[in-house]
Formats: structure tokens, sequence, C-alpha cells
């Protein structure tokens, strides 16, 4: 015995949400269309923030006004970066990086040496006191029991790039929650002016 459906009545919220959805699907692209198509890289960091937000995190940083042409510098070269492996002692995008390297390194590009040590490079510049001061380009610190031990070059939103550890990359991480965020000793402003 075939049943007849029941035609319920549609309220006007579903049938404006049934349009809207029939008229994406009707714009999306064609199956011919996919090769064209890039999706987005899948990769995370550490702290799980995406590349293509830490390459977001870049581009504001590298559009703000108040970034000097030797700040955006510091940012694109550091950026650039990404990805490169970790190796302790390491100061060179040949033969990866440990923190200090890393630092070093990208200052270097603008002509200011840094010492090799994190706990010395801790001593250069002026210093920050207010963590809602740091501009990007200044120097973030970590570390535990008052000893610096790890460096890392703040972005500005809240996050720094920094290599982290064995077994991980050149990455960006976030200082307000988290790991790093309770390692936070101090900060530094090394670079200034255009």
């Amino acid at each position: 015995m075939a049943m007849n459906p029941v035609v319920q009545p549609v309220s006007t919220e579903s049938t404006s949400i049934q349009t809207a959805a029939v008229q994406a699907v009707a714009k999306a692209p064609a199956a011919t269309d996919a090769l064209k198509i890039v999706a987005p890289v899948s990769l995370s960091s550490p702290d799980n923030a995406p590349l293509v937000a830490q390459l977001a995190a870049l581009q504001e940083a590298q559009d703000a006004p108040s970034t000097s042409t030797r700040i955006k510098t510091v940012l694109q070269r550091a950026f650039a970066l990404l990805g490169t492996p970790y190796r302790w002692g390491g100061s060179s995008p040949d033969n990866g990086f440990d923190c200090r390297g890393l630092v070093g390194y990208v200052f270097r590009t603008i002509g200011i040496d840094l010492p090799r040590v994190s706990r010395a490079m801790a001593n250069e510049g002026t210093p920050i006191t207010d963590r809602n001061a740091l501009t990007e380009g200044d120097l973030v610190f970590f570390g535990k029991r008052g000893r610096v031990d790890h460096v890392g070059i703040y972005i500005g939103d809240g996050k720094f790039l920094h290599a982290p550890r064995t077994g991980r990359d050149v990455t960006v991480s976030t200082l307000t929650d988290g790991y790093w965020s309770h390692k936070y000793m101090e900060a530094r402003r090394i670079a200034t002016g255009s």
C-alpha cells in the first residue's frame, strides 16, 4: 500500500534558509573547476595555530601603520623562516635554528648583532615592563626560576615567532594563554626607527 507524504506548512525562516542553501549550491564551482581551487594548508604549529593564521598575522603586522621599515624587514625575514627545522646550536636556514640562533640571524639581516646566549640578549635594548606595551619586533624572553632560557620575536596580536624545541619547526605561538604565557619573563625593544 502506497503512502502519501504528509505536507507540512513551511515557515518563512526555513524557506529563506533553504533558498540560501540552493543559491549557494548554484554558485559553487563545477566539478571541472575543482582543479583550479587551492585548498588551505592544514599544517599546524605546536600550539595548534594554523599556518594560514600565522601568515595572516604576518600580513597584519606588515600593514600596521606604526611598524617601521626596519621592523617590517625583521618580520618579513622571520616569517620567511617559518617551517625551518629546530637544531640545537643552529644559526642558519641551511642547518636549522635554535631560538637564539633564529633571533640573532634575523636581527643581523638589519645590521644588529646580538649576543649568542638568550640570557645575554635579555640585557640588550630597552626593557618593556608592561606586556600590553609590546610592539612588533620586540624580543620576548621565557624561563623558569628567574633564569632566561628561551627567546622569540613578538609579531603583534599577542603572538611571537620562535624556534621552540627539538622535533619542532620555527613557528608562531601565543603569549596570551597556555605554556608560553606561564613561562614569559620579560621583553626588550632592540630595533627602532626607520
